[in-house]
């Protein structure tokens, strides 16, 4: 379908201010013009959609979803029927395309097969960039055995969250060639503890530079990239040693680390707000323990503080949501947390053309500019002036995919 956006107020996410009154032409699932009302008019049997009073932006990614993990207690998820679980994981495939995010990087959990059934026109999804299985130390985080347990954890596979523990450069090296095998575009490691994990602190420091840099052999071998779990200096510093290029949470920063990410260059921060904010909340119970809460807790403490020594330094952030189980259709959310730091141009710019950066796709996506993929949203208020919005998918009135649209207007 040709489609012609007349009247619209875009915003373009490449840091100039919304322009008004403006007509985007969408031919053959690229976008082919963009000029105003008074410029050249779109294709005869183009669809006309009026956006007066209307805010036209890119389609947002989100860099850190993981849309398998139903529940936060992964041995009640696994008791899960198998039917019950697919159906559930297509439909957060679904309602995260609903919310306007046209891509998302899935951090870890999703199987391959989720994403060749968007593919084969089984799911209506967003493009999903996989990580796959995540990769842990023994004692790590992504270990969830109990410290009583002398056995495996229970798993189903392709439907929940699997670990694969590996210790030491080769077997960790072994282990990424593996997920890789699986179909995953990326990477994702454990390098600090974690709040989920029943036998670590989230400043503890696992996988040491050599485990970690073979991963990025490994993933390097096949043009590709490891995004690394990791709060405290020391664990972001070893990450950046071993070339590690997408820092997610980073919720203890500091400045001697954030300098050294800046010398690094290709390196992002990816902050994940929103689930802490919404976890604090929480108290202990279906399988979230004591400990776990107190560790949420203390995640949050660090985390506004963290983005905003990462924006003075000018350090590459992008955005994440990482919410889990019935709190998967908050993902917009994040923008606003990092909107109360950041300032609303700038957090929607993360979720946008950084993200896109982030994730190598900037050629195509994360802007609304000629020659891009049409993934595009609609939104039905300003959103600079609340970035809230992007937390109610009911603000969002169109999402375009492709050129398909997906989601119309009523």
């Amino acid at each position: 379908m040709n489609v012609v956006f007349e009247h619209a107020t875009l915003l373009d996410c490449t840091g100039r201010d919304p322009q008004a009154g403006m007509r985007v032409v969408v031919e053959d699932g690229l976008i082919r013009r963009i000029g105003t009302a008074s410029g050249p008019a779109g294709p005869r049997e183009a669809r006309v959609i009026d956006c007066q009073g209307r805010t036209l932006m890119p389609g947002l990614l989100d860099a850190h979803v993981h849309l398998a993990l139903l529940d936060l207690d992964p041995a009640a998820e696994a008791a899960i029927p198998p039917a019950v679980l697919a159906l559930r994981i297509k439909n957060e495939i679904e309602a995260t395309l609903e919310a306007g995010f046209t891509t998302v990087r899935d951090a870890g959990g999703l199987d391959w097969g989720f994403k060749e059934a968007i593919r084969l026109g089984l799911i209506r999804g967003p493009r999903i960039f996989i990580s796959g299985a995540f990769i842990s130390q023994t004692g790590g985080h992504g270990d969830h055995r109990a410290r009583t347990s002398r056995g495996s954890f229970p798993e189903v596979p392709g439907l929940t969250s699997e670990s694969i523990l590996a210790d030491g450069a080769d077997q960790v090296r072994r282990a990424a060639r593996e997920v890789l095998r699986r179909g995953a575009d990326q990477v994702k490691v454990m390098a600090s503890g974690g709040a989920a994990s029943p036998s670590d602190e989230l400043d503890h420091v696992q996988f040491s530079v050599d485990e970690l840099a073979a991963a990025v052999d490994a993933a390097g071998a096949v043009g590709t990239y490891v995004l690394a779990h990791a709060y405290g200096p020391r664990a972001i510093q070893n990450s950046i040693k071993a070339g590690v290029r997408s820092i997610e949470h980073g919720n203890f920063l500091d400045e001697a680390t954030a300098d050294q990410m800046l010398a690094a260059g290709d390196v992002f921060l990816v902050p994940t707000i929103i689930t802490y904010e919404l976890l604090s909340a929480r108290e202990a119970g279906d399988g979230w323990t004591p400990d776990m809460v107190r560790k949420i807790r203390q995640g949050l403490t660090g985390a506004y503080d963290s983005l905003g020594l990462a924006y003075e330094k000018g350090l590459r952030i992008g955005s994440g949501s990482d919410v889990l189980a019935e709190m998967q259709g908050n993902k917009g959310k994040e923008i606003a947390c990092q909107a109360r730091v950041m300032g609303a141009m700038q957090a929607i710019i993360a979720a946008t053309r950084t993200n896109a950066a982030l994730m190598r796709v900037e050629k195509e996506a994360g802007t609304v500019e000629a020659g891009k993929r049409a993934d595009l949203i609609v939104l039905d208020t300003d959103p600079l002036q609340d970035p809230a919005i992007f937390g109610d998918p009911k603000h969002v009135r169109l999402v375009m995919l492709g050129g398909d649209l997906v989601k119309d207007l009523d």
